[in-house]
């Protein structure tokens, strides 16, 4: 396996020296050629999905094929107009009969390691990005969704030579194969724990990361916020893909005066889009490994069960649970859930909420729902996360306009959408300057007058 790969790091260096690989045009005709790849297998990866994470396909569709078909279609679209040149201000003054501009470079050889929870999207639309942008790469799928892995496979050998795109199938050890290789750019998606023996295998090479990580969301529930839709949305939210969404609102503060109301109308919404046993329910997914159902199980130990609380191993099912009265320091949150479970915290004081934020570390979505719009900008001010959104969750990722990343423990960077292309470019600053005249003020010898006009020019 080291040899293969080594042999396909060889070919790609010498592609990324070639004109072809530079030409835009091209960049458009691979996306093409990846966008009918994964129609042809389309309704394999539909079933994959199933197979692997129960996903219903319209799930499947919605939040993995649809969104990759839509960031196809917006790179072609715009590629051209992205890696055009740029011109900018330059202060003659200084710079006398000088233009600089801003030139976008591939990197060049780029890793993305992609994690099982999403394991089409978050694979697929990284790849989008560093192809616009000119890179070559390296794919690794999850290990825990081989049924999608054998389907991705499939789609990128038919789109692509390896010189442009390989892909290796694998666990544990190939990933660490694959980091012990020189990269230009590393793009990983995962845990943080994970994320940090990847920064630290980069950090070998000067390698720079893209790490799109994870942490506790915290979503607020004020007095003043409309319950019935909140609980609706939240729910959706919680609920996606059976909570294993690394966006998903991990923890509930919610106001005292409304915490019933709300936890009374979880339950019904649970019940409403997933019936009385969410088991025989479709549209309701399953947990990615047994020994995920058992590290979740665990967080009910001691618990104030308010709703649910069943669960089967052997199953990979995990029933909705909402816990009440839960504290701080419960194992509950104490790590990222990445399950179906709804802490329930009661507040008074949003002061309360905002200082135990952010003595964590920053997560990579925060939730407020409330009607005030002066306590709405007073939430935003005074956290910080990867992204946010008010009366919503999870939807700002669907804006392409939107930069999608983390910020500290939640993550390294940002993409999809236009900032995708910026996040697999260098930005080249080049000044052409005539040759036209040549100020003298700037070579020795120095005298006092010349740094006089230093001052005055500076």
């Amino acid at each position: 396996m080291e040899k293969t790969i080594i042999d396909v790091l060889k070919t790609q260096r010498k592609f990324q020296l070639s004109a072809d690989s530079k030409n835009i045009n091209n960049r458009i005709s691979a996306l093409k050629r990846l966008k009918s790849s994964i129609k042809i297998h389309e309704e394999e990866l539909l079933v994959a999905l199933w197979k692997d994470l129960r996903k219903s396909r319209f799930e499947s569709y919605t939040t993995e094929i649809g969104i990759v078909y839509s960031e196809i279609d917006l790179h072609i679209k715009n590629i051209k107009k992205w890696a055009s040149p740029k011109k900018v201000s330059t202060p003659q003054i200084i710079h006398f009969y000088s233009v600089s501009k801003i030139y976008k470079k591939p990197y060049g050889q780029v890793l993305i390691i992609a994690p099982w929870n999403y394991p089409f999207q978050l694979l697929i639309n990284p790849l989008i990005g560093a192809i616009s942008a000119g890179n070559c790469a390296v794919l690794k799928p999850s290990e825990y969704t081989p049924n999608v892995a054998t389907v991705l496979q499939k789609i990128i050998e038919s789109a692509f030579n390896k010189e442009l795109v390989a892909i290796f199938l694998g666990g544990i050890e190939l990933n660490t194969l694959l980091l012990q290789q020189k990269w230009d750019l590393i793009f990983f998606t995962g845990s943080p724990k994970v994320g940090k023996i990847v920064m630290k295998a980069a950090a070998e090479n000067t390698t720079p990361v893209i790490l799109e990580l994870g942490g506790k969301s915290p979503c607020i529930i004020d007095k003043d916020a409309n319950l019935k839709t909140a609980a609706s949305r939240v729910v959706w939210g919680k609920l996606l893909n059976a909570g294993q969404t690394c966006i998903a609102p991990d923890y509930f503060m919610v106001h005292k005066d409304v915490k019933q109301k709300f936890m009374s109308l979880l339950a019904d919404k649970t019940e409403t889009f997933y019936g009385l046993n969410a088991k025989e329910s479709e549209d309701y997914g399953r947990i990615s490994t047994k020994e995920n159902v058992e590290r979740l199980s665990k967080y009910l130990i001691e618990s104030e069960i308010y709703y649910g609380g069943e669960y089967d191993i052997e199953q990979k099912y995990f029933q909705p649970t909402i816990l009440n009265n839960v504290s701080y320091n419960q194992p509950v949150m104490k790590s990222e859930i990445f399950g179906p479970i709804f802490p329930i915290i009661e507040f008074d004081d949003i002061n309360e909420v905002i200082g135990y934020i952010n003595k964590n570390p920053r997560p990579l979505a925060l939730y407020y729902f409330g009607e005030n719009k002066k306590k709405q900008q007073f939430v935003l001010t005074n956290t910080n996360s990867g992204g946010a959104c008010i009366n919503e969750v999870v939807m700002h990722i669907a804006n392409h306009n939107l930069p999608f990343g983390g910020v500290g423990n939640s993550g390294i960077g940002s993409y999809h959408g236009k900032t995708s292309f910026e996040a697999f470019s260098h930005s080249r600053s080049v000044i052409f300057k005539s040759t036209f005249i040549d100020i003298k003020l700037r070579y020795p010898s120095y005298s006092k007058f010349k740094e006089r006009l230093a001052r005055l020019f500076m």
